[in-house]
């Protein structure tokens, strides 16, 4: 299996953003995904500095992919991703339909991304039709919906795509054309100030209680736990998955991609360093104490 840097999902400054993905050039990865998906408006890297990035770190012989925005509103974004497609030097990871649209006419092979609502194999195979080669399922999509996914793709003769899991990090759970970070630190949306550039792992949310809950990270809601499907590796091994997927994080980074290259290599599963993700197993996704006290 091979271990894939999921993009990078928060606001991080112009300096430590380069720094990070540059020390990432001696890390045990084989894919490295670059760009904003969460909101045009982090501009601290434009789509020039990205491109260039990307073709700074494709010299390290690692695959680099460059992913697109989950929500497209403007055109102005709309202008973003055709200049990622146009490109032509890198697959794309296609966060949405338009992006889909664009590799199709271009030719391009594309990712389809978590943020793409795939749920039947049908929709799987028009997309395959489309250039697909890669699939990154949602983060609620679990090892038996995939399973069956996979299953009716072989039954009508067509050949699954790599498949890629996630199994670290925070999972994007809802996108909102309004901001929530804006939106709890009370000012406007378009007069923001890029506030979440303070909260390098996104802002915690916790209940009346006082109890972690979730985390705000601009336009989208991740869950507050970082999950952690290292003690599953068997099953990803059984269900043929080829790339673990890894988010980055502000801190350790580089040891949870070192502890997911020594897991891969061995037979052995590792210890869990992360919380249990329920979605995997066809469950809750949060722990049932913590869904008790949201509810409460």
């Amino acid at each position: 299996m091979k271990l894939s840097l999921a993009p990078l999902q928060y606001f991080w400054p112009r300096e430590r953003t380069l720094a990070f993905y540059r020390e990432t050039a001696d890390w045990p990865l084989d894919v490295i995904y670059l760009g904003e998906t969460v909101c045009s408006k982090r501009r601290e890297l434009g789509t020039r500095d990205w491109i260039a990035l990307a073709e700074e770190l494709a010299a390290s012989d690692k695959q680099i992919v460059l992913s697109s925005l989950a929500l497209i509103e403007a055109e102005s974004e709309l202008s973003v991703l055709s200049r990622l497609v146009d490109h032509g030097g890198f697959w794309v990871e296609a966060n949405d339909l338009s992006a889909v649209q664009m590799c199709r006419s271009a030719g391009l092979p594309f990712v389809a991304g978590p943020s793409l609502n795939v749920y039947n194999h049908r929709a799987l195979a028009m997309l395959i039709e489309d250039g697909l080669r890669r699939w990154v399922p949602g983060v609620e999509q679990g090892e038996q919906l995939i399973r069956e996914l996979k299953d009716a793709l072989l039954a009508d003769g067509i050949a699954m795509p790599e498949l890629e899991v996630t199994v670290w990090g925070r999972l994007p759970l809802s996108y909102s054309a309004r901001c929530f970070t804006a939106r709890a630190l009370d000012v406007a949306k378009d007069q923001c100030g890029f506030r979440c550039i303070d909260y390098p792992d996104g802002m915690p949310l916790a209940t009346r209680e006082g109890n972690a809950f979730l985390r705000i990270n601009g336009i989208q809601i991740q869950g507050e736990e970082t999950v952690d499907l290292g003690p599953e590796l068997p099953s990803l091994r059984a269900l043929g998955v080829d790339l673990l997927r890894i988010y980055p994080q502000a801190d350790g980074c580089r040891e949870v991609v070192e502890h997911f290259d020594l897991a891969r290599q061995s037979m052995t599963p590792p210890p869990r360093m992360g919380a249990r993700n329920g979605f995997w197993h066809g469950e809750p996704g949060m722990r049932p104490e913590h869904m008790a006290v949201a509810a409460g």
